[in-house]
């Protein structure tokens, strides 16, 4: 009885391969788009920014929370206020989780208890994956240089049993710009 029955499944699954293996069937798909130029360039070498906090001192954190801030500029050039008289800035990146809004620290970091958050230039915090956390105006030509500054912070749990582990940290942040 369960061969007659295997032997019929097979027949089945067979007959049911065959059904379906000459039937095809061409569907088309578009794609369209409209390719656009941005407004400015973004200035050869810009696109990777280094930023070298130097030596920090933990005890430092432990009465301040947080460093001063460290300036650091995207220089936007060749600006045409006909294709964008705005930019807006993006910031993505892993988020601390002590520190919602803030970068968390690369793996590989020997550095724990810390994160580092954006500002502008006159300490507005840029949230970190926020769209359009900040927006600029443009004008013609170069010299439309985005101003920003970067600054390191204690977790608020590290900061209380002051345990900051000190060691070297990288971080990385992508940033985009849109032109409206």
């Amino acid at each position: 009885m369960s061969y007659r029955l295997c032997q019929l499944c097979s027949f089945i699954f067979v007959g049911y391969l065959l059904n379906f293996s000459g039937v095809s069937q061409a569907e088309t798909v578009q794609f369209d788009g409209v390719l656009v130029e941005d407004a400015c360039e973004v200035y050869p070498g810009d696109e990777n920014i280094e930023l070298d906090f130097g030596t920090v001192v933990d005890k430092y954190l432990y009465l301040n929370t947080r460093t001063h801030s460290q300036p650091f500029t995207i220089r936007l050039i060749n600006c045409d206020l006909v294709l964008g008289k705005e930019v807006r800035v993006t910031f993505t990146g892993n988020e601390n989780l002590a520190l919602p809004g803030l970068l968390a620290l690369d793996r590989g970091s020997q550095a724990s208890g810390i994160a580092i958050g954006l500002e502008t230039e006159n300490g507005t915090p840029i949230i970190l994956n926020k769209v359009h956390s900040y927006i600029q105006n443009l004008h013609t030509g170069n010299g439309n240089d985005l101003n920003l500054k970067a600054y390191i912070q204690g977790e608020p749990n590290a900061l209380l049993t002051k345990k900051i582990g000190r060691g070297e940290f990288y971080v990385t942040t992508k940033f985009v710009l849109e032109y409206e």
